[in-house]
Order: structure tokens, then C-alpha cells, then sequence
């Protein structure tokens, strides 16, 4: 089968790519491992999809090259999503700082986007795998050899596993020569060895400044059986290296449960590690920036190879913002590809 634009991954970064390129009338090809589309979506903000944030900037990413994300987001702004959004007449409301949820379920996002691939003329292929892809672009499968112009990698990074996430995108970056900066687990629970007195507090929520160097966050910390949880750890864990410590400073009302059993305000901890890519949200670093272009996404040493969503170097904050990239580096591959 022969198309002009394959896309390997059906996320939602792999989706919109596709969407926008079917739209300029080429023929567009979706392979998707799992036997259905947008797993991630599916499961995200408690099954009703933070997709995506309204106050998103540049500083809400994190990369090795912190200017390469600014050309993408301001192509495809929160509100571009949004109208479409509206425009498949699906309720939402904001939850808090920007963050917009659907009102139902994450499975009218799912619908929309089938919709829109359907009516741009896309053929999605679940249950594809692909076992090697070669120049120009031979990509084999366990649905038989396909050809194309184009080759799109929507991958994803490591994190959660059990939906089947896979280094399929890291492996084709460096098969093709392209550089990968270091993995780890991002927007995860941090783990340490606590002290005898927290083990009656697990399951305690709380609201504090938390800080890691330079960076600080402000919102509610869970003490787990594990070590520490909630948005504001999440969020400093995609910054904490091994070895160093996170302050955690509580602010306001102290359950009472916590009062009575740590009186300080201020606990230096240093993490032990994380709980891993089975519990994180997403993959910090991926294929280095410095070998695509910034405008569409394309690979600078192989014409017609694209990156997109998570697989890149760049990772989003806690709060739809990973999302927003998602939407904005597909729309962005999709004006080419």
C-alpha cells in the first residue's frame, strides 16, 4: 500500500498531524499498535481529558533548547483547540489555573478526532506494528510493506507501560543518525525513606511551596506508602535530579492528623528516586531539538522524517500543557508532511 504521509502512532499529537495533513488532500496512513486509538487520552484527567491549558507559554516546557517549543505553541494557540472543540459541540468547564476538562468523558475527545480524520479522508490501522522502517520510506508491518513520501513518528515516550508504550521512536531517531538526550521518568511520584513517624500519616493531602533549586510550585503534597505524591510533587519531580533535595514548605491549615505528628513547617527531603515510567505521566528528553526544525518538525538530516508529541525533547508542566504541545507539533508537521 502506498501513501503520501505515514503516521506511526495514533496519540494525540499523532492524530491532529494527520488530521492536517488529509486536510491539504494527502493521502494519510495511521499505524497504531494497540487495538484502538488514544489510550492516553482515554485515561487522562481521570477519564475526562485535560486537554489542554489556557495560560500555556514557553516556560511552561522543559528542554535542553527552551526556545525550540515557541514557534509550534504560537501556531496553535489553546483557543484554536478550544473552538474545535466547541465546534463538535462537546461541554468542558475550567478546573482550575487554565486547565480545561470535558465535562463527560475523554472518550468525546476520541470521537472528535476520529470524526475529523474520517471526514479528512485518513485511514487508521489498529493493531499495526510496524518491525522496520527503511529510507524513503519502506515501512514494514505486521499488515504488509507500505510506502511513503512522508514518515511521521507519534510514538510517545516510556511512560506507562501497560498501555503500550514502547522506545519504538527513540530506536528510529538514532537508526536515521539523529541524537537522543537522556530519559527519565517526568510528572512522577517521588520516592524516600520516611521517617517512623509518617507511616500513620499516608493518604494525608496538604497544600505547600515546594522547591527544588531554583523552581517552586505551589499545591497539595500526598504522603503515600511510597513517599510523596500529589501536583505540586509531580510537578518538581520532572526538575529534581538524584542527590538533590526537595524543601517542602506547608502552607496554611495543617490537617490535623499532620499537626499532631510532624510540628514543623519545613521538611528537607531528599527523594531516594521515583516510582518509575509505570507511574509517570510522561518521558522527559527524547530526540534532541537541535536535529529538528523548529517550523515543521522535520528531520535536518533526513527530508520527510518528522517527530512529534512526546518522543521530542520537550516536556510539559502538570495541567494540559503536555497536550498543547501534542496539538501544536502535530498541527505544525501536519502544514508539511
Amino acid at each position: 500500500m502506498k501513501a503520501d504521509v505515514i503516521v506511526v502512532g495514533a496519540g494525540a499529537a499523532g492524530l491532529l498531524c494527520a488530521i492536517e495533513a488529509g486536510k491539504r488532500g494527502r493521502k494519510v496512513l495511521v499505524l497504531e499498535h494497540n487495538t484502538s486509538i488514544g489510550e492516553k487520552i482515554r485515561i487522562s484527567g481521570g477519564g475526562r481529558c485535560n486537554f489542554t491549558n489556557l495560560h500555556t507559554q514557553p516556560e511552561n516546557f522543559i528542554s535542553q533548547n527552551p526556545s525550540f517549543a515557541k514557534s509550534a505553541l504560537s501556531r496553535y494557540r489553546p483557543e484554536t483547540f478550544l473552538q474545535l472543540v466547541e465546534r463538535h459541540k462537546i461541554r468542558w468547564h475550567e478546573k482550575k489555573l487554565g486547565q480545561l476538562f470535558c465535562d463527560g468523558s475523554s472518550r468525546e475527545i476520541l470521537a472528535m478526532l476520529r470524526k475529523e480524520c474520517t471526514d479528512a479522508g485518513v485511514i487508521i490501522l489498529t493493531e499495526c506494528r510496524v518491525s522496520s522502517v527503511h529510507r524513503a520510506f519502506d515501512v514494514e508491518t505486521n499488515r504488509g510493506a507500505l510506502e511513503s513520501e512522508s514518515l511521521v513518528i507519534a510514538t510517545g515516550g516510556l511512560s506507562i507501560p501497560k498501555l503500550g508504550a514502547t522506545d519504538f521512536g527513540y530506536r528510529i531517531a538514532k537508526q536515521f543518525g539523529l541524537h537522543v538526550t537522556a530519559l527519565r521518568p517526568g510528572l512522577v511520584p517521588l520516592t524516600f525513606d520516611e521517617p517512623k513517624e509518617l507511616h500513620a500519616l499516608h493518604g494525608v493531602s496538604f497544600e505547600a511551596d515546594v522547591t527544588c533549586g531554583r523552581i517552586r510550585f505551589r499545591e497539595n503534597v500526598l504522603l503515600t506508602h511510597r513517599g510523596l505524591s500529589g501536583p505540586a510533587i509531580l510537578q518538581i519531580s520532572s526538575y529534581w535530579k538524584p542527590g538533590e533535595v526537595v524543601t517542602i514548605e506547608a502552607v496554611g491549615h495543617k490537617p490535623r492528623r499532620l499537626a499532631r505528628t510532624w510540628k514543623e513547617d519545613v521538611w528537607r527531603v531528599p527523594p531516594s528516586g521515583t516510582e518509575g515510567y509505570a507511574k509517570a505521566e510522561v518521558t522527559a528528553g527524547g530526540v534532541d531539538t537541535n536535529e529538528l526544525s523548529s517550523q515543521t518538525m522535520e528531520s535536518k538530516k533526513v527530508p520527510g522524517l518528522y517527530f512529534i508529541g512526546e518522543v521530542v525533547d520537550v516536556t510539559g508542566q502538570l495541567g494540559g500543557f503536555n497536550f498543547q504541545w501534542a496539538w501544536a507539533s502535530g498541527f505544525a508537521a501536519g502544514q508539511t508532511a
